[in-house]
């Protein structure tokens, strides 16, 4: 529309006739957003025209006026509306709309001029200063309290099927929580804030307002309210970085009742019957009831016993301030039976096995607040903002679990008593539960996808297999120390392995010196001598065996099979293992299925149990003849086989064929040895890694390595090592 049709289109507006107005309006809407042409309308007295349509029409042509001051605010202009004279009245009748009205079109442009409304006095503190009620929640106030079912209704709308509207709705929530925040911050106690921003958070809480928006993030909706719901998990952050800033002092009633309301809710009446008998045992000492007034008075574990390790708990709660307080209250208000039973059965125990359940909850409120990176929430979400238009998976950026804080830190704390009584730990563990229960988090709620069920991650947090929380508690830590300490810890692997190299070599040796049992077949003769036509073979067996001082092989062939093991100087065969040139087999380099690694040897399977079918073979070499007999070809010695081994299990091919190897000091060849080399090897480097922690410091000490100095000390001196 041309500026100059500005002064026709306002005579529509003031027309009598509402057909002409709604018709004006609704091209209003459409031009007022350009600059130029809302500078013309304001200064030709076209806002108190605007003001007269919102206060006095209804239907399309409210919504169109509705919509036409929305977007005049949206360009920075037209905030004088709100400074004038009867200002009150119109943010009366928003209010009033967003209470009584039905209609969404109208809903949408009320809740939108609230948002910029409060949303100005956190952008423009100057003109708030200049014209002071004019913005923020303090221009709300007096509707709000004629409307007080105000607040009621906005969380309502978050349920509504209209996206824009629950999106309008969410952001003048989240416009009204900031500015409850940032008048607290100013210390303005009469700035007309919304309330005390606990007393709000609480408030909003109890509308129901986390409940419906966790729903909204994990919801197919979430393109149309992503802005919105980004802001509010920041504002998650920012809410529950205050109440951690907030320290817990035991002069401020508040906190102090909350800590007494821990101290009864563990029923310490309960404990000292149990502990110390009935009354009438403590009559029956001689105790009267002055003496028991007394002892209730001054119980020297009052604090302690609920796992607080002093008996001044408040500088306890200094990591967590006040969110650790209300972490630890939360859990006990919820779980009040559950917590009774486990006081009373820490009670029985001594003091160093108990679990400190006041200092784990405030360690899985820690270890939350560092998984969700709560101190670096206005960095973090202000990237997210700039990459969110151009982000399809929503995944990465949203956290709807942060919404469920308390269920989250109970399911957290449950989870640390499991693996403190699964590990048997003690009271000097404590750090190394906490960090088993920190890796837990980063893989159940680190990994969980936007729309995993709560349900379904507390479920997973009590049911996760301590044994594979360790596995990844070890990965974790060698790709901490891979990065940290490639070199060195690439130095440490390679001194482990051949240490795990030697520990085999000398296992697979003992098997050759424990000996064992080999199938032996032979062709079957006739009565003449010759082989049998049929080509059927005689079985029988050969047993082998290293000599002590591992120099010679003996052997000698039985049959049948004995049962005990025949002594060294039965063995009437031997090889001399220097001449060995070489040792060959069939043996596959990987194992089968089947198979599985012996840490000590075959020395006999019952004959009844074998299936003496083996086509395993291991043949030792020797060079053997005369220099004449020398390979013509190449002048080379030819070898000759001298022994034939026919184990009749995989082990037992891995054992002695690796074995013979490693005596020959030949690197092993078969799957199962070197599975054992790097078994053994890990286990070295776990082992190492077991007693470092990834909070961990390796730089020296300030004073490391100075030398104490006193009167009368000079050079001369050494130290005894």
């Amino acid at each position: 529309m041309d500026q100059a049709d500005i002064p026709s289109l306002l005579a529509r507006l003031g027309s009598d006739e509402d057909a002409l107005r709604k018709m004006a309006v609704f091209k209003l809407q459409s031009s007022i957003n350009d600059p130029a042409f809302a500078d013309v309308f304001i200064s030709s007295g076209g806002l108190n025209i605007l003001r007269c349509l919102i206060m006095t029409t209804g239907g399309n042509t409210l919504a169109y006026s509705l919509q036409s001051l929305t977007r005049l605010l949206e360009v920075d202009m037209g905030w004088e509306i709100f400074e004038a004279p009867g200002s009150g009245e119109l943010v009366e009748r928003v209010v009033e709309l967003i209470v009584t009205h039905p209609l969404v079109n109208i809903l949408r442009g009320a809740m939108s001029i609230l948002v910029a409304i409060v949303s100005h006095s956190q952008s423009n503190r100057g003109a708030a200063m200049r014209t002071p009620g004019a913005f923020g929640f303090r221009a709300l106030k007096p509707a709000v309290a004629v409307y007080p079912q105000f607040f009621e209704m906005v969380v309502s709308q978050l349920n509504s099927a209209d996206h824009a509207l629950c999106a309008n709705a969410l952001m003048l929530l989240n416009a009204l929580i900031r500015d409850s925040l940032s008048s607290e911050k100013e210390g303005s106690k009469n700035s007309g804030a919304v309330e005390d921003w606990p007393k709000f958070i609480k408030r909003l809480q109890d509308l129901g307002v986390i409940k419906a928006v966790y729903k909204l993030m994990q919801s197919s909706a979430l393109q149309d309210l992503a802005h919105p719901l980004l802001e509010f998990q920041a504002l998650t952050k920012v809410l529950l970085k205050k109440w951690r800033d907030v320290n817990v002092d035991l002069e401020t009633t508040e906190h102090r009742r909350t800590l007494k309301g821990l101290h009864l809710a563990s029923a310490p009446d309960r404990r000292e019957h149990t502990a110390n008998g009935s009354r009438a045992d403590e009559l029956a000492e001689g105790g009267s009831a002055n003496a028991r007034k007394g002892s209730r008075k001054h119980n020297p574990e009052k604090w302690r016993r609920l796992g607080f390790e002093t008996e001044s708990p408040a500088w306890e709660f200094e990591p967590t301030g006040f969110l650790g307080m209300m972490d630890l209250t939360d859990y006990v208000r919820k779980q009040e039976d559950p917590f009774q039973k486990m006081l009373l059965e820490q009670s029985s125990r001594p003091l160093h096995e108990r679990c400190p359940i006041a200092t784990a909850s405030l360690a899985c409120t820690v270890i939350l607040y560092e998984h969700f990176d709560v101190e670096k929430s206005d960095v973090e979400d202000a990237k997210s903002y700039l990459v969110l238009d151009g982000m399809k998976n929503y995944d990465k950026i949203f956290k709807p679990l942060i919404l469920q804080w308390s269920r989250l830190h109970t399911a957290s704390l449950q989870a640390f008593f499991g693996l403190w009584k699964a590990t048997g730990a003690e009271r000097e563990d404590f750090d190394k539960v906490a960090a088993l229960v920190r890796i837990l988090i980063e893989q159940v709620v680190g990994q969980a996808s936007r729309t995993k069920d709560m349900q379904e991650v507390e479920e997973e947090l009590s049911e996760f297999d301590y044994a594979r929380l360790r596995e990844l508690q070890m990965e974790l830590l060698e790709l901490t120390f891979e990065d940290e300490w490639g070199q060195h810890l690439t130095q440490v692997r390679d001194e482990l392995k051949h240490e795990a190299l030697q520990f085999v070599k000398e296992q697979r040796i003992r098997c050759l010196l424990e000996g064992a049992w080999f199938l032996r077949q032979t062709q079957k003769l006739d009565d003449d001598g010759y082989g049998a036509r049929n080509g059927k073979t005689l079985n029988s067996w050969r047993y082998v065996k290293l000599s002590h001082n591992r120099r010679f092989l003996h052997y000698a062939d039985f049959n049948p099979q004995r049962d005990q093991a025949p002594a060294l100087d039965e063995l009437l065969e031997k090889i001399d293992l220097s001449t060995i040139s070489s040792v060959v087999s069939n043996v596959s380099a990987s194992a089968d299925e089947s198979s599985s690694i012996s840490s000590t040897s075959t020395l006999k399977t019952p004959s009844h149990a074998q299936k003496p079918n083996s086509t395993t073979k291991i043949t030792i070499n020797s060079y053997v003849g005369a220099p004449e007999e020398r390979n013509r070809s190449n002048g080379e010695p030819s070898e000759r086989a001298i022994l034939t081994l026919m184990p009749m299990t995989h082990s037992l091919a891995s054992e002695w064929l690796d074995g013979l190897l490693m005596l020959l000091n030949q690197a092993p060849i078969t799957a199962e040895t070197n599975k054992l080399v790097g078994l053994v090897g890990d286990y070295g480097l776990k082992i190492r890694l077991l007693n470092v922690t990834l909070g961990d410091s390796f730089a020296a000490e300030p004073d490391a390595g100075v030398v104490p100095s006193r009167d009368g000390l000079d050079e001369d001196y050494f130290y005894e090592v």
